[in-house]
């Protein structure tokens, strides 16, 4: 490729990032800028667009702080977004180009976090690759507990029987359009006591972003006679169907209420989805893992996709030279 150009993102490329976005084989829609900007307050954007001549070829959603930039850390996952035509070649001369724009303007580290393979459209990890070649420091590494459900995938007999308790407990499971009910009486309550922690989403961001985005976030409650007593948030992606938050009542151990749910959603609601994927059950920066939570996850049949977090210092553009033989 020639004549690259690497040029911060501002308010009148909207338009032309978000075509972008719906075109590339490894986006979601995370990266649209209508969900990116819900939080606009807390990061100081510092999103990317590179150009071959005139021809929009690459973007990285990104933050900074001080002399760093960040694959968006209001994301959960991130990296260089480009098309299904784009070559290994030019996402090499893509990434130099950024790290040489980003090291031009007195930024010293990226911090790269990378979008994990289940949500690729097609086969996407050319910048792994690159990353290799810049030699980026492997920083971060979560474990995914992830369904493929284009193949059979069995069951414990733990959950089976909790799907039984659910039935005879006369559970109830429901869709629904907002999220109240659910952040206030079970979400915010159990983080609290569990973790000392908030939900990263308000419920005001929820509805605002359920209204931009209709089709693909919603939200799962489990009902005993009128009380909600469980339910999951989920995002759903061309290629999954991902559990953002899931919460029950403590008081609610034996009722069966999520074996009952998840069932639903695996064998039903999301059934021809690619993948399902619950989420990690890391903490410390993916260097601690609860297992009690891994193992209730692969209890449904679900195994490991890691997500990996880089830092590369910016100065390494220069080890992208004389790559090509």
């Amino acid at each position: 490729m020639t004549n690259l150009t690497v040029k911060k993102y501002l308010k009148s490329d909207y338009n032309i990032w978000n075509d972008f976005i719906g075109r590339a084989k490894n986006a979601t829609f995370l990266f649209h800028r209508d969900f990116m900007e819900y939080h606009a307050d807390r990061f100081d954007d510092f999103s990317l667009l590179v150009f071959e001549d005139q021809k929009l070829v690459s973007v990285l959603p990104a933050n900074k702080v001080s002399e760093t930039i960040h694959s968006h850390q209001g994301l959960t996952y991130g990296g260089l977004v480009y098309r299904e035509q784009i070559k290994l070649a030019a996402v090499i001369e893509i990434f130099q180009a950024v790290l040489s724009f980003l090291n031009k303007n007195n930024f010293q580290k990226l911090y790269f976090k990378t979008l994990p393979s289940v949500y690729h459209l097609k086969p996407s990890e050319e910048v792994l690759y690159v990353l290799f070649l810049a030699e980026a420091k492997l920083i971060r590494r979560d474990s995914l507990s992830v369904i493929d459900l284009s193949q059979e995938n069995s069951t414990s007999k733990i959950r089976k029987r909790g799907f039984q308790k659910a039935i005879s407990n006369q559970l109830i499971i429901k869709e629904e359009d907002h999220f109240e009910s659910f952040w206030n009486e079970v979400l915010i309550p159990n983080l609290e006591v569990k973790h000392n922690a908030k939900p990263v989403h308000s419920v005001d961001e929820m509805d605002s972003l359920k209204t931009h985005f209709p089709e693909n976030i919603h939200q799962f409650n489990i009902y005993l006679e009128d009380k909600i007593i469980a339910g999951t948030t989920v995002f759903e992606t061309e290629t999954v169907a991902h559990c953002q938050y899931i919460s029950k009542n403590e008081n609610q151990e034996n009722l069966g209420s999520l074996d009952y749910l998840f069932h639903y959603l695996i064998q039903e609601r999301f059934a021809k989805k690619r993948f399902f994927d619950f989420g990690i059950s890391n903490e410390n920066q993916g260097r601690n893992l609860n297992a009690g939570l891994s193992y209730w996850k692969e209890s449904f049949g679900a195994s490991t996709v890691v997500h990996d977090f880089y830092e590369v210092e910016t100065s390494n553009y220069n080890k992208l030279n004389g790559i090509f033989v």
